[in-house]
């Protein structure tokens, strides 16, 4: 089972759904390999619970393994040796006994059952208003098909929309926890595997017995046996028809063509052609459009650039689909070269800019709250980080270096010329710097920052 790491907020949410007299409908939904089993998991420990897993299987055949499954689970001999055809049968079976403490009822994988029968949502709607919600039972309906779950379960046009008391789509974990799935990382060796692994408990837990995140790369990527190898094909297989258009348009963003426009001209079509797929992309949480932190009306600028936001995929459409050739014929090696040459440069360095921006986003140790936090760029102008708060007319802007040297007070000069080109409540603003590294300051930049009540150096 994989390991049990952060999750407080959905534990809190669970329980609390659990805590209440009256019955609670909870959906749970997320990517796979997430860690919504072992969410479940432990939130069902001490508890009477009923576990059970769907399968792309006939329907008769699910209700016959939800028929056993429960009649192990309440102890009924008789359901277990009758043939059933309806599911009210097994949940009247269930709610008809006297339970001392309020039962459990998770359907994991239950995008399965609307998808072999699209009534079953339906048929669920009726035995969850005239049985289930009348008995004081907490029933889990969980899943890794995001756009099935959403439309079977949350969507205005399911025939459960309006009944479940809670929803929790599953995230990614943040970098911050990292170091408890493998504590003796140096923080270098911790970001480099983050960067990779992002935060999908299943992926951090393949490299953990790796010496370094090269030796991880070669033994669970490049290897054509290895599930991670194949991992974004079975990702979007399972939640669109036609995976090609998904993968040219995640290639073109990987290579650096992220804007409209250009993500078009790589795929020699016209934009107005990839709305949907973008559209899908970001529902799925694998891309971003992201613009600049100072826009006042983020859905109409003209700024909008798509990036690719699950680590993992970014790191294989950038350094494992352009080399697939070469991997297929054997010639890891050569690959492996490849990747250590461009990893920090192309990938690594990239996600250093996103945990800083998390970190800044945790401290409690700043002047003042910043609500918005982001990057800044127009024509001449990038800033790895932009900070705002409106209400104190304050704005921080940050640099990170993943860089092997200490950072000199030559960057601080430059960021602060870089900041007088924004915009931003120009002439009645308080100014911040923050200067992230991998690798320390120089000396002069610590005596620099000593002097200097705006100045904040991380590392």
């Amino acid at each position: 089972m994989e390991q049990f790491v952060d999750r407080e907020p959905e534990i809190r949410t669970l329980e609390k759904e659990y805590a209440k007299k009256e019955s609670s409908l909870v959906v749970v939904y997320g990517r796979r390999r997430v860690g919504k089993t072992t969410l479940l998991s432990e939130f069902m420990r001490g508890k009477k619970a009923l576990y059970f897993l769907a399968t792309q299987e006939s329907e008769a055949v699910n209700r016959n393994a939800f028929r056993e499954k429960a009649a192990a689970f309440i102890g009924n001999e008789l359901l277990a040796e009758t043939s059933v055809d309806k599911w009210d049968t097994i949940f009247k079976a269930i709610v008809s006994c006297n339970w001392e403490e309020k039962p459990v009822l998770i359907i994991d994988e239950f995008q399965y059952l609307g998808k072999t029968n699209p009534a079953f949502p339906s048929v669920f709607q009726r035995i969850w208003d005239e049985l289930l919600m009348k008995s004081s039972v907490m029933v889990i309906l969980c899943g890794s098909l995001i756009s099935m779950m959403v439309s079977q379960t949350l969507s205005y046009n399911s025939p459960l929309y309006g009944r479940r008391t809670a929803q929790i789509r599953l995230k990614q974990i943040p970098f911050r926890y990292y170091r408890e799935f493998v504590p003796n990382l140096s923080r270098k060796a911790q970001i480099e595997r983050y960067a990779v692994t992002g935060g999908v408990p299943k992926y951090i837990e393949s490299f953990s017995d790796c010496t370094d995140i090269f030796a991880g790369i070669e033994e669970n990527i490049l290897n054509r046996m290895g599930y991670l190898y194949e991992e974004p094909h079975f990702l979007l297989q399972q939640e669109v028809s036609e995976v090609g258009g998904y993968f040219s348009v995640l290639r073109a963003i990987a290579f650096g063509r992220t804007k409209l426009s250009e993500i078009a001209s790589f795929m020699e079509t016209k934009a107005t052609d990839l709305t949907r797929t973008l559209k899908t992309l970001i529902e799925l949480d694998l891309v971003q459009r992201e613009v600049p932190v100072t826009e006042e009306n983020p859905e109409k600028s003209k700024k909008g650039l798509y990036r690719i936001t699950d680590y993992y995929i970014r790191f294989w459409f950038t350094m494992i689909y352009p080399n697939q050739g070469d991997i297929e014929q054997g010639n890891v090696t050569y690959v492996m070269e490849k990747v250590r040459k461009s990893f920090v440069r192309s990938h690594a360095a990239f996600v250093y800019e996103d945990i800083c921006r998390e970190e800044l986003a945790a401290r409690n140790d700043l002047p003042c709250h910043f609500p918005k936090i982001g990057r800044y760029w127009d024509k001449n102008t990038e800033i790895d980080i932009v900070a705002l708060n409106e209400e104190e007319g304050v704005i921080l802007f940050g640099e990170c270096k993943y860089w092997s040297e200490q950072v000199d007070v030559d960057i601080f000069y430059q960021l602060q010329e870089k900041a007088g080109r924004v915009p931003w409540h120009k002439e009645n603003r308080k100014e911040l710097y923050c200067i992230f590294s991998m690798s320390g300051f120089s000396p002069r930049l610590r005596e620099l920052a000593k002097s200097r009540d705006d100045l904040i150096l991380s590392e």
